[in-house]
């Protein structure tokens, strides 16, 4: 173990190994401001810091030649934030970082030919990981040096349109260990280059041929991976129900039941299958996650009359989600075989009381409900529902303008351990509604009150829910200071909060919930006309801050943005669109770079 070098052992640090330090950089690993003060702190702490790095996220290219000689570890190296990246930035990151490189991101990097990439490919043996994404004008010249790195396991091609059958060949053949391979809109690659990844990349457990122009052709090949968990075939239009006729020949053992048909045996490892938008298949069965988005006008072979948009099966232990245009007996009671059904999401659909009451008859105990901007829901039908699912965890019932006070009085009354309440724009629900709420929720963590009539009162009962970490009171004109200052003495767990366009609210409601909620990380005080710097000076004290959103609020100016940028170093999204008393040349007081590391991505709303 090395030892750290010192003149002098009156500092306590200097009995510490290279390596114990290294442990403690570990646990800084998520603050950037936590590293950044651990490498101030000496010449020493510098040197160990630069050498324990291993990650890097430049903001630009041209910073990446002051990082080249302070890390030379890097492992990881994402460049999706530099678009200038040419075949000289690609040689000399392969000649530096050759014995180490492991990862490379240049999803969204231009100007960089096949030249280059071979460079870098062909020096830096080491890699497992790259990602190629967007590279439109890549040809299989690239693909070509992509198979001389013989230890790639996940590689990511997405809409390089340039690279044919050819191409995905020579991958096939250089990279046997391949795990993953997305080559979705490759709009090149047909049949022969899937079977050829099919027989050659055995290992192969994530596969993405989204938009291919493939046919069932290939898919008894793709099926005979024994390692196969996930396979997305979404806009692959040559798949059509002959194609699905070959997972029946060809899968082996399937897990859980599912709904009645013949069309299918089983499933080995196969855990999910996307067929969002082939509008050639009309008829799904045994699987045990199934995507059907988009699909065909016609219905998968379920209960007539059901135009299937979206159906998630899970099995076992895992989620099943269930989306349908319609929901009626018939669908619902083809749910009691799904004995683990816990999450039922009908957004914008047409709920029915038939339904309704065949999912209150559930064996399953529910714990995720979601009616968002549902058709037709009404208090009996809530009442109803709640009484048979009383371990229900979260429930979205966003935009349903027909309840009111007594699907609030069943809701609390029943489903006791909410912890997520999404109710937006739920305008019919009277203000005492959310007094019932504070008093019988007690373990809620998520409340979307967004456009309602919750008041001071109602907000004074929520604050009773100690782990309140999510609260959402956009355009609620009955609030004022008064209902944020007990939000603030009760809500120390408070991460997001949003107040957009609540007219009421002050600087005063801000002063007490930057006050007593340090752990905020979100905050929305957009055309607020009662907001000024005195805001912004009480949230440069919460430390955590990454998003603040002052759209709009022509009190502010940059004196209080300045005491962001000061007390704020998590900071990552800034709104100040039409804030006319900000210069646009104040946000050169945030702190953005680090050494040529990427500290905040800063989003300006100018």
């Amino acid at each position: 173990m090395q030892s750290l070098s010192s003149d002098s052992l009156s500092n306590p640090f200097d009995i510490l190994t290279e390596e114990i330090v290294w442990k403690i950089l570990d646990h800084l690993d998520n603050d950037p401001s936590a590293r950044k003060s651990f490498s101030h702190t000496c010449k020493t702490f510098y040197f160990i810091e630069s050498r324990h790095r291993k990650t890097l996220k430049p903001l630009r290219t041209e910073l990446l030649p002051r990082t080249l000689h302070r890390y030379p570890f890097v492992s990881h190296l994402d460049l999706s934030l530099c678009p200038r990246v040419d075949d000289n930035t690609l040689n000399v990151i392969s000649s530096t970082w050759k014995a180490t490189l492991h990862s490379i991101n240049l999803s969204r990097s231009r100007f960089f030919t096949n030249v280059g990439l071979s460079s870098l490919l062909v020096n830096c043996s080491g890699l497992v990981e790259v990602d190629l994404s967007n590279g439109t004008e890549l040809t299989d010249l690239a693909a070509s040096a992509i198979a001389e790195v013989k230890n790639l396991e996940r590689l990511r091609l997405a809409r390089c349109k340039l690279i044919t059958d050819k191409g995905i060949g020579c991958i096939a053949v250089g990279c046997r260990k391949l795990r993953s391979l997305c080559s979705k809109w490759c709009l090149r690659v047909g049949d022969l280059g899937v079977e050829l990844i099919a027989l050659k990349c055995k290992e192969i457990k994530s596969l993405d041929l989204s938009f291919l122009p493939i046919t069932e052709k290939c898919l008894k090949s793709v099926l005979q991976l024994q390692h196969l968990e996930d396979l997305v075939l979404e806009g692959c239009h040559g798949i059509d129900d002959d194609g699905l006729s070959t997972l029946k020949q060809s899968c082996k053992s399937l897990k859980g039941n599912v709904i009645s048909s013949d069309s299918f045996s089983e499933i080995d490892t196969l855990q999910m299958l996307n067929l969002s938008n082939c509008q050639n298949v009309t008829h799904i069965e045994q699987l045990q996650q199934l995507i059907l988005a988009y699909g065909s006008a016609e219905s998968p072979k379920l209960p007539k009359g059901i135009s299937l948009l979206t159906l998630h099966l899970y099995f076992g232990s895992l989620l099943t989600y269930l989306m349908v245009m319609q929901v009626t007996a018939d669908l619902a009671k083809c749910l009691h075989t799904f004995s683990k059904l816990q999450s039922i999401k009908l957004d914008g659909c047409m709920v029915t009381w038939s339904g309704i009451k065949a999912m209150a008859n559930l064996h399953a105990s529910v714990k995720e409900l979601s009616f968002s901007k549902c058709l037709g829901v009404t208090d009996e039908d809530l009442s109803f529902l709640v009484q048979s699912h009383k371990e229900l965890r979260k429930l979205d019932i966003t935009c349903c303008r027909k309840i009111t006070y007594t699907s609030i009085d069943s809701i609390t009354n029943s489903c006791t351990f909410l912890t997520s309440l999404r109710m937006e724009s739920c305008n019919l629900v009277l203000k005492e509604a959310f007094i019932l709420i504070g008093e019988r929720c007690s373990y809620l963590e998520e409340l979307d009150a967004t456009d309602t009539e919750i008041d001071d009162e109602g907000l004074k009962s929520v604050s009773r829910c100690l782990q309140l970490s999510i609260l959402k009171l956009g355009i609620c004109s009955n609030i004022s200071d008064e209902g944020l200052a007990n939000v603030g003495s009760c809500c120390s767990v408070l991460k997001e909060l949003d107040l957009y366009r609540s007219m009421a609210i002050s600087d005063a409601g801000i002063a007490a919930i930057a006050d007593g909620c340090p752990a905020l990380e979100m905050i929305n005080i957009a055309y607020n006309d009662k907001i000024t710097d005195y805001s912004l000076t009480s949230l440069s004290k919460c430390l955590m801050l990454k998003v603040l959103e002052i759209r709009g609020c022509l009190g502010v100016s940059s004196i209080g943005l300045s005491a962001i940028a000061v007390g704020c170093k998590q900071l990552t999204v800034l709104d100040i669109k039409k804030c006319f008393n900000i210069n646009a040349s104040t946000c050169s007081i945030f702190p953005k770079y680090e050494a040529g590391i990427l500290c905040s991505h800063f989003l300006y709303f100018l």
